[in-house]
């Protein structure tokens, strides 16, 4: 299996939190597409040539941003048409994702995604209050996120997911719980839900910096996340890794292939590609980019990854999931003595608690969760 990732990074406006690559330089459209599908051409290789096998089937594509929905419906369907035509034959795909805003989507803006055969929407929704959501500089409202909604059932799209944001400047946990019973009343097949960051060079970040703002205490942010879990799991949610909650049947296929070692490729300004103990990644400059494709030439910086790094990919991405690190192929991978140092690293968390070994699987308990960040640092190679 593989993915295969297309980044559309526009934007409208900037989110006052956003720290990934995005323009706000709407006349460029259609000459990005048009070298993205070019792109595509350049790379066509990396599932038909001689190094590929039969991981290299493409089962799932996500197109996410920046925004997506900014496109219009005949440039989403030329983006979607061209990998048809240069990967056709290596596709089998089960899920087709495209991120939307949600004021973006109109009754025809649904319909013809359905007729692109998109079949999974995932919208930012962040929250449903509109004081909030003003203060992210979303453009969206409350309403316009429940509008949206109904506009993809309408057509029968029956894979939806929302993200959501929470640990807001001054947020109570009667809020959080607001949002979350809202969220559950969508009742949407997936939600996601993140605490606020602040990210180096956003308005946010300079903000907390000249004090014009205070982050929560790290007990309420503990709190909340608490809230999340306990609210949507009590409401039917499966929740199946850190940061993510799914109806049954319903997990983020693609998504999921980050955190278990699936290979996919990433194309567009900025996007990356992981496979085959490599990681590239397009250079973060949509004028460069389109400047190189047009001639002839794939703007990335690649990393081959030695066993060290990628046994520590394979500690920060598969211990987010619920099933955790599945020891029979880790073994198979990295052999008894790694396995040993593993478990022995493991040991003190699994002595408090933290984690636990289960029909082969080395995971996270709930109790774990809440230091997650310190247990994968704990088990992290570190060369000499």
């Amino acid at each position: 299996m593989a993915g295969l990732y297309i980044h559309i990074p526009f934007c409208a406006s900037r989110c006052i939190y956003c720290g990934f690559y995005s323009t706000t330089q709407q006349s460029l459209h259609q000459q990005y597409v048009d070298m993205l599908c070019h792109e595509m051409d350049l790379r066509q290789t990396e599932i038909t040539g001689e190094q590929a096998d039969t991981e290299n089937t493409i089962t799932t594509i996500y197109l996410g941003g920046g925004t997506p929905s900014m496109l219009s419906g005949n440039q989403l369907e030329q983006i979607l048409l061209y990998i048809y035509k240069v990967w056709g034959k290596h596709i089998d795909l089960r899920e087709l994702t495209i991120e939307c805003n949600p004021d973006d989507m109109t009754e025809a803006f649904a319909a013809r995604l359905a007729t692109l055969n998109v079949n999974r929407v995932s919208m930012g929704a962040q929250t449903f209050n509109n004081n909030r959501l003003r203060f992210l500089h979303r453009r969206h409202n409350r309403e316009e996120i429940m509008q949206a909604v109904n506009y993809l059932r309408h057509v029968g799209i029956k894979n939806i997911s929302i993200d959501l944001m929470f640990g807001f400047p001054e947020e109570t946990m009667e809020e959080w719980q607001t949002d979350l019973q809202e969220a559950i009343k969508l009742n949407v097949e997936h939600i996601s839900a993140y605490s606020l960051m602040y990210e180096e060079g956003t308005p946010l970040f300079h903000m907390k910096q000249e004090k014009k703002i205070k982050d929560i205490d790290e007990e309420t942010s503990l709190a909340m996340y608490e809230m999340l879990i306990n609210l949507l799991t009590k409401a039917g949610y499966e929740h199946y890794e850190i940061s993510n909650f799914a109806r049954p049947g319903y997990r983020s296929l693609h998504n999921s292939s980050y955190w278990h070692e699936v290979p996919y490729i990433g194309l567009g300004a900025s996007a990356h590609s992981y496979g085959h103990g490599t990681r590239k990644w397009n250079i973060s400059n949509i004028k460069t980019y389109m400047n190189s494709i047009a001639c002839n030439r794939l703007p990335y910086e690649i990393e081959i990854l030695n066993q060290n790094m990628q046994y520590n990919d394979l500690i920060t991405t598969a211990l987010r999931t619920r099933e955790g690190i599945n020891l029979t192929n880790f073994k198979r991978k990295y052999g008894e003595e790694r396995l040993n140092y593993l478990l022995h690293e493991a040991k003190p968390h699994l002595d408090l608690g933290n984690m636990e070994l289960s029909k082969h699987h080395l995971s996270l308990t709930r109790k774990g969760l809440f230091t997650s960040d310190d247990i994968m640092s704990d088990l992290i190679y570190i060369e000499d």
